[in-house]
């Protein structure tokens, strides 16, 4: 008998779907295909992501979506277009905190198996020339620095991405913001040990 194959969950937005790459590019499906190297019997992820979406968006998409759980692994990652639309910071936490505690149950309640991704700094990119970059990154971290708190609050896993920001600002696709496959492909390696961590 085949091993069972564990199911992901990638809930987001732009960089959860992987706007302006190929599919085998986003960081979720990267990630998949390196846990099956490494021995994990890992489905590709389900993802429930689109560009654009903030927190509240993203909640009804997934309302939309019905997945149906429990899976073995949920990745979440959102919260840049909150920051980019110029939405209050205790909204957001109170939005994320919601989004995490409906991840931590499409786990069958298991926070170790939920893993947060930081947002991205994209004030350091192309399409931020012209724009009040120390501000945006000043949004950028304070909405970091709440995304982080309620994760180790509820005991989940937290991947910072954001200090490779600087390369997504080398590396973007056409539009100038989103990041490349490449700059997808360091935040899987940063990733990849702590989602290891959590299946084996």
């Amino acid at each position: 008998m085949s091993p069972r194959q564990f199911r992901y969950l990638a809930l987001g937005d732009s960089y959860t779907i992987g706007e302006g790459v190929a599919e085998d590019e986003r960081w979720p499906v990267q990630l998949a295909t390196k846990l099956r190297t490494q021995g994990i019997p890992l489905e590709n992820p389900e993802i429930i992501a689109v560009t654009g979406w903030t927190t509240d968006e993203l909640a009804a998409g997934i309302d939309k979506a019905r997945p149906r759980g429990p899976y073995d692994f949920v990745s979440l990652l959102i919260g840049v277009n909150d920051q980019y639309r110029g939405r209050c910071l205790d909204k957001y936490r109170q939005q994320f905190r919601d989004l995490l505690q409906r991840a931590i149950a499409f786990s069958a309640g298991d926070a170790s198996r939920v893993l947060v991704v930081s947002i991205p700094d994209w004030s350091v990119t192309p399409f931020a020339r012209g724009r009040e970059s120390a501000t945006i990154a000043a949004e950028i971290g304070s909405f970091n620095a709440a995304n982080r708190e309620e994760t180790e609050r509820a005991s989940a896993a937290y991947a910072d991405i954001t200090p490779l920001s600087g390369t997504q600002g080398k590396m973007v696709v056409e539009d100038g913001l989103h990041p490349s496959g490449k700059v997808y492909t360091a935040w899987t390696k940063l990733a990849l040990p702590i989602a290891l961590a959590m299946l084996r």
